[in-house]
């Protein structure tokens, strides 16, 4: 196949041309980081959301205070679009980081099935938490907490829907930053009585690495402007050659894959119609002519992997 032939001239490292991790920690996040300590006296038990795609890069090292004073359950989520061939190796590296309690589910739409065992499993972990006690009428509460564009907002209203039979209670969207504080508790169950609190998605004020970085703006938890949406979408393209998923080209109609980022978007625009009209100089006058519109091929690239399309991932 024209894949073998062209898989050595893949790059083998990516050039971040000397990029620096932004100030991807705004102002919002910081003061709901406090609220979500402050709040901590008052909630039994911490539920993690994450995204199975990177199961251990982006993990705020501040939530791990948080998490050491309360029992916690580590959700990973949208594993239906995550490379679980290694699944064994994650869940022996996540409990060298001191996870005890972890548990998967399918997207951030949260289905019936992908949340009726969350709660038997909560209540498994305070059952066995010591000094946890309530009585038949105590209410609990359970505090969600992740960064941001994890389908934290998602599982409060699964839950709400599965027990109460109850529509949103939370606001949810596709991109990073839609819950800007904490909010008061919501009910999610009657029996046993449950609350839940809404957190605002908290990054690291201290991104260890660019690649880390990188990674997190691939799965949609920082805004992918701030990054730059080609050179992105050239990180995309570099993972997928990397990983030796060829799915882009079958997806766009290409003869073979492609490690040019500039001539891979230029035939996804043309070939999805993406394209605009600029006014250029002949020299015996100015023409109308097409070119690719390189940042909407750069979305729509970008949107493909995180809905999947281009097939299952793993970034770490």
């Amino acid at each position: 196949m024209a894949s073998s032939r062209v898989a050595s001239k893949f790059r083998t490292r990516f050039d971040y041309r000397g990029y620096e991790v932004a100030k991807w920690f705004p102002g919002h996040m910081a003061k709901g980081l406090n609220r979500m300590r402050r709040q901590l006296k008052g909630v039994d038990c911490v539920l993690e959301v994450h995204d199975a795609r990177i199961p251990t890069s982006g993990r705020t090292p501040r939530f791990q205070e948080t998490l050491s004073v309360r029992p916690h359950l580590l959700v990973l989520n949208k594993i239906d679009l995550a490379d679980l061939s290694k699944k064994n190796d994650i869940e022996e590296k996540l409990r060298r980081q001191n996870v005890e309690h972890l548990t998967f589910s399918s997207c951030c739409s949260f289905k019936d099935q992908d949340v009726k065992h969350i709660m038997p499993k909560v209540m498994d972990i305070l059952a066995a938490s010591p000094g946890f006690y309530k009585e038949e009428d105590e209410d609990i509460t359970l505090m969600v907490i992740g960064i941001p564009n994890v389908g934290k907002s998602s599982l409060i209203n699964a839950f709400r829907r599965m027990y109460l039979k109850k529509g949103k209670a939370t606001p949810v969207g596709k991109d990073p930053g839609i819950t800007r504080s904490v909010l008061t508790r919501i009910r999610v169950s009657d029996r046993p009585s449950v609350f839940l609190l809404d957190t605002p998605g908290v990054l690291s004020p201290n991104i260890p690495d660019v690649e880390t970085g990188f990674k997190l703006a691939l799965v949609g938890a920082i805004k992918d402007h701030l990054v730059g949406e080609d050179f992105l979408a050239d990180y995309l393209l570099y993972r997928l050659n990397r990983e030796k998923n060829f799915r882009y080209v079958e997806h766009y109609k290409m003869q073979e894959p492609c490690d040019h980022v500039l001539k891979m978007l230029g035939h996804v625009a043309v070939q999805m119609g993406k394209t605009r009209k600029i006014r250029m100089d002949s020299g015996t006058g100015a023409v109308m002519v097409h070119q690719p519109n390189f940042q909407l091929a750069a979305l729509q690239f970008l949107r493909d992997f995180r809905q999947g399309t281009l097939g299952p991932a793993m970034l770490d």
